[in-house]
């Protein structure tokens, strides 16, 4: 039978931690919950190996590193169900701070724990770290606070952080393969340029014809290679700057968030992340009392591009002037047709909040099917293209062979 390493808080509020035996992890939960305990995790023994390995590589390489966004999901879900167990805050702070996997995380916790044992809000005491928690997250904890359902508000929050968190790690994966082909196909074309290539150049001069076209371009380009790498890094650096720079820039970030928006296949994708996004955020800000234009200058910090953030201030603008919040919206910017409807139909049926996380959740599953599209099609794309480069500098030299020695083809 498997055994599963848990965590728990029991009946008398005390972290307990250990070992079990269970088929599965829903019968470690009813087995802990028999006991009076009230579980936080439940991991198998010996069986996260993997996982183990993925930890190892995200930790930073240097420095003392950062609060990952994955760890904030876990802590948020934790968290609430500390609250909803009965625990105050500084007692649910306490255990989490035994529960953080992560020394930052456990520093992070701790200031927060000090600053609520001081007199602060929880809200104010979350604040303090911009660097972990956005406003829409402080906003959101604010309200549940006042509202007196914290509990209930950093559930949500929860939700939201980890349907965030998972169309993330889903990008990532589909990456890992692409990344991993690109970058050893470049070692081939390196290799190749640099390395073979000057073995036939000797050859080549020797038999003293007149090599191709090809053959020459190809000669010239490893040899610039091999003398010149420093300053082809040096100039990839200085572009890398020059383009974090202009991003850096209102004006250049926003024309180059508008190309963006009109390319074929990267243009919607990018509309349907921030559509889903600022659904989600503003959806979830409603649900727990945040006033509409509050919620409408919140979201406008969470989305990636600045044309979708310039629409939305003037659709903030509209709101103010009670004009509604979908025909604004569908002028000022390209968001989709069918958010714009459902948004439409949520205002007049008085459901915004709900028809907002209904549009977020259609529009999260119309991302992942576009990326999953997409990186159907990268990998035959980048494969054929860095093969014929291959092809092209291994038939340059075949080329230059055939005509140095004139053998017929």
């Amino acid at each position: 039978m498997p055994r599963f390493h848990f965590r728990a808080v029991s009946g008398t509020g005390e972290f307990v931690e250990g070992e079990i035996d269970a088929p599965d992890e829903a019968a470690v939960v009813s087995q802990l919950r028999e006991r009076g305990h009230m579980p936080l995790a439940a991991e198998p023994v010996g069986g996260a190996g993997g996982s183990t390995l993925q930890e190892w590589l995200r930790q930073p390489v240097f420095g003392r590193g950062r609060v990952r966004r994955g760890e904030i999901a876990i802590v948020t879900r934790e968290l609430a169900t500390l609250l909803d167990a009965g625990l105050t805050v500084d007692q649910s702070l306490r255990l989490l701070v035994d529960l953080a996997e992560s020394q930052a995380m456990r520093r992070l916790i701790t200031d927060v724990l000090q600053r609520v044992q001081g007199g602060s809000t929880l809200a104010d005491a979350l604040g303090q770290h911009e660097e972990a928690f956005s406003r829409a997250y402080v906003s959101m904890v604010r309200a549940g606070e006042a509202g007196g359902a914290l509990d209930a508000v950093l559930a949500r929050l929860a939700e939201y952080l980890e349907q965030a968190e998972a169309l993330a790690e889903q990008v990532r994966s589909a990456l890992v393969y692409p990344l991993v082909l690109l970058v050893m196909a470049g070692l081939s074309i390196l290799v190749l340029l640099t390395v073979v290539v000057p073995q036939f150049t000797p050859l080549f001069e020797s038999a003293g014809a007149e090599l191709p076209l090809l053959t020459r371009v190809v000669i010239a380009t490893g040899d610039a290679a091999q003398r010149y790498w420093w300053l082809i890094l040096a100039a990839l650096a200085l572009l890398v700057w020059l383009v974090r720079r202009q991003l850096r820039e209102p004006q250049s970030r926003a024309r180059i968030d508008r190309v963006a928006l009109r390319l074929p296949l990267l243009g919607p994708l990018l509309a349907k992340v921030d559509t889903a996004r600022l659904a989600r955020t503003l959806g979830t800000l409603l649900a727990n009392g945040v006033p509409l234009l509050g919620a409408l200058a919140i979201a406008r910090e969470t989305l990636g591009n600045a044309v979708l953030r310039d629409a939305l201030s003037e659709t903030a603008t509209a709101v103010k002037e009670g004009r509604g919040l979908a025909e604004p919206l569908a002028r000022a910017g390209p968001f989709p047709p069918l958010a714009i409807h459902l948004l439409s139909v949520g205002e007049r049926s008085g459901h915004l909040d709900a028809m907002l996380l209904k549009i977020a959740e259609i529009f999260d599953r119309e991302t992942r099917s576009t990326i999953e599209r997409l990186m159907t099609l990268l990998v035959p794309v980048l494969t054929i293209v860095l093969g014929a480069l291959i092809a092209t500098i291994i038939g340059a030299v075949l080329a230059a062979i055939l005509s140095a020695y004139q053998l017929p083809l």
